[in-house]
């Protein structure tokens, strides 16, 4: 029998990595072709619009890419409204008061004033932060973006000051994602403490049983038909194998 220091328990199926990756792909291409639009004079700018062949190829990319956005989006709440109405799946990303309290309960762990971090379920208060962030800004995006991309009609139906105002919230949304990107999603991804070298969950499906007792104690107690007391008793004489963030079989 395996020893419970390399379990690996599966959090993700095949669909949510597949989306997963085509939204990483999409947002890519948004961020290279938006951005190189916004920031022209620069040498790198002018490099990337003349390898995609000139800037109407580029718009032409950006929109295509902008559509597969959007219906990634439409899709993934559609898909999560079913599920949540007809299978039953639990609520998982909704915001409830428990997520305040799991804050500043991790910010007492944090100063050393409690002895165990916030017992979280399966999404903890800030991979819900970076989700809704997510869904909202991507929302922003898409409006702001159709009303860049049909600026005569929209100004038929809206003021005419609605056109600039898109133009400067788009543009600084998509420089805010980025930053946030390669700042919170990739330290967490690749440099936190809990995963480096590289998070591979979203690549294989799976998670160490080690970071389901330190980051989602509520779900592995679920899982495993115990008490969370049980889960997380022996935290502290067990601590986190830094290599544990690898997917394989148990």
């Amino acid at each position: 029998m395996a020893n419970k220091s390399h379990v690996f328990i599966k959090r993700f199926g095949i669909g949510r990595i597949v989306e997963h990756q085509a939204n990483a792909l999409v947002f890519t291409l948004l961020v290279i072709t938006g951005l190189s639009q916004r920031f022209h004079e620069y040498k790198a700018s002018h490099w990337i619009i003349k390898t995609i062949g000139g800037v109407d190829t580029l718009r032409v990319v950006h929109r295509a890419s902008g559509i597969i956005f959007a219906l990634l989006i439409v899709v993934h709440i559609a898909v999560g409204i079913y599920g949540i109405m007809k299978k039953r799946w639990p609520a998982a990303m909704m915001v409830n008061v428990n997520d305040f309290l799991n804050a500043m309960e991790n910010m007492r762990y944090y100063f050393g004033i409690t002895n165990h971090p916030a017992l979280c379920d399966r999404y903890d208060y800030k991979q819900k932060f970076e989700y809704w962030g997510v869904i909202a800004g991507g929302f922003l995006m898409i409006s702001t973006g159709l009303v860049l991309w049909f600026p005569v009609n929209v100004a038929r139906f809206l003021p005419g000051e609605v056109i600039p105002a898109a133009k400067a919230a788009h543009s600084n949304e998509a420089l805010l994602a980025f930053l946030v990107i390669v700042t919170w999603h990739i330290y967490n991804s690749i440099f936190s403490p809990e995963v480096f070298p590289l998070d591979t969950a979203i690549f294989t499906g799976k998670i160490s049983r080690e970071r389901m007792v330190h980051e989602h104690p509520l779900e592995l107690a679920r899982i495993e038909n115990v008490p969370v007391e049980e889960i997380v008793k022996h935290h502290h004489t067990h601590p986190i194998d830094p290599g544990s963030n690898q997917g394989g079989e148990a």
